[in-house]
């Protein structure tokens, strides 16, 4: 199941003084987390970033030092101690499936990437089958670090699709092998490790608003078009998921009831108008087998016909991007997945279909970037994801 926030996931009551206590607790690990590479952090440092007087962090330290989350470092006095999280406190994984990818990171519990990788996967595969090679991927990883399996605490899972509260993916048309299947159930199985389950594009919105592009935007909307679209919505620092879990599902606003049939069988939806599978559709003729990546080559060198397909796919996402901005009024949108190489050119045209869609002041106080993690946004999240769960279990 996912974590309830951006900011860790805690159920705790909130008021009472384990809720506080437990917020406290991350607000020193996200500093410690945050603090860059090779610089010392002080317990003075951590009271002055988060506010909290020196003797409550003086027991929070003390508080995950035995449970072996962090060490210390004497300095000048007890104020001068210097805190890092420890190496030995364990790893997290995270695992971002794609439309025809699978894309695996392993992390440290400070938050540090250390290793990557990504290969292709058939669209039509089992759910089975991906965890697998998934597995596979990860063992590799850890033993190209010389670290062992047992050391992971957590996996974070991202899927491009709408996911229950109860780790059920309810449908998908992008990766029919997953559907009906308690995918944090399943695997956990097969990982042989607690799994935390999300969609990807809410994931993508986390690691944006932690690591890149929505820095500083507790109220962004991140949109993923891909062989889909998706939207990962942020609201006042965390990621809304709606009654059952699956908001975000832009890429099925109706735009037009007499358009062409979408995959999930209705009519007009953005997704028909505005997605790369939809672009590669449209300039078939002109561009037959083409990536996008050549797309918005040819379309960068004058070529009108390509060029015009990704601006219209622009326009509409920005009608789709205006309805959500006059719902919820954010400040940032992040624009990530495949579709996001068009860079100005597709940024240009959803600009333009959010001005002429949008109430004037809602979407002037939108500024729009290119997802800073590019295609790693997602798994990235995941690691995040992971990393929160296992924060959520510290005393």
């Amino acid at each position: 199941m996912p974590a309830d926030s951006v900011e860790g996931g805690h159920a705790a009551s909130p008021g009472s003084t384990s809720s506080l206590r437990v917020a406290n607790q991350h607000r020193v690990i996200r500093v410690l987390q945050n603090a860059p590479p090779g610089r010392p952090v002080t317990q003075a440092d951590i009271a002055r970033a988060t506010s909290l007087a020196p003797a409550t962090v003086s027991n929070i330290v003390r508080r995950l030092q035995v449970g072996g989350f962090v060490e210390t470092t004497a300095g000048a006095g007890r104020r001068g101690t210097a805190v890092r999280i420890s190496r030995a406190a364990g790893l997290v994984v995270g695992i971002d499936f794609g439309h025809r990818h699978v894309r695996v990171a392993v992390g440290d519990l400070a938050g540090s990437i250390l290793a990557e990788t990504s290969r292709e996967i058939s669209p039509s595969h089992a759910c089975e089958e991906g965890l697998e090679l998934a597995g596979t991927m990860r063992d590799e990883l850890l033993a190209a670090l010389g670290l062992d399996a047992g050391g992971v605490l957590c996996i974070g899972l991202g899927l491009p699709a709408p996911v229950g509260a109860d780790g059920l993916v309810v449908s998908s048309s992008i990766l029919p092998g997953w559907v009906g299947v308690k995918a944090d159930a399943v695997s956990a199985q097969r990982l042989g490790c607690p799994v935390v389950i999300d969609n990807d594009a809410n994931l993508g919105a986390v690691a944006e608003y932690r690591r890149g592009a929505g820095a500083g935007h507790p109220f962004m909307v991140f949109l993923k078009v891909s062989s889909g679209v998706g939207a990962g919505i942020i609201l006042d620092g965390r990621v809304f998921r709606g009654g059952a879990g699956t908001a975000g599902e832009v890429g099925h606003l109706t735009l037009d009831e007499s358009g062409p049939v979408c995959r999930c069988g209705n009519r007009g939806c953005l997704e028909a108008y505005a997605s790369v599978t939809t672009v590669q559709e449209l300039l078939a003729v002109q561009h037959p087998g083409a990536t996008f990546s050549e797309i918005v080559t040819a379309a960068r060198v004058a070529d009108n016909a390509a060029r015009r397909v990704i601006e219209d796919a622009g326009r509409q996402l920005g009608w789709a991007m205006a309805m959500v901005a006059n719902l919820i009024n954010p400040t940032c949108l992040v624009v990530g997945g495949d579709m996001a190489q068009a860079g100005d050119m597709l940024l240009d045209a959803i600009r333009a279909g959010m001005r002429r869609h949008a109430v004037g002041s809602v979407g002037a106080a939108v500024e729009m970037r290119t997802a800073q993690l590019g295609d790693r946004a997602s798994v990235v999240g995941a690691l995040l994801l992971a990393l929160d769960s296992v924060e959520a279990e510290l005393p």
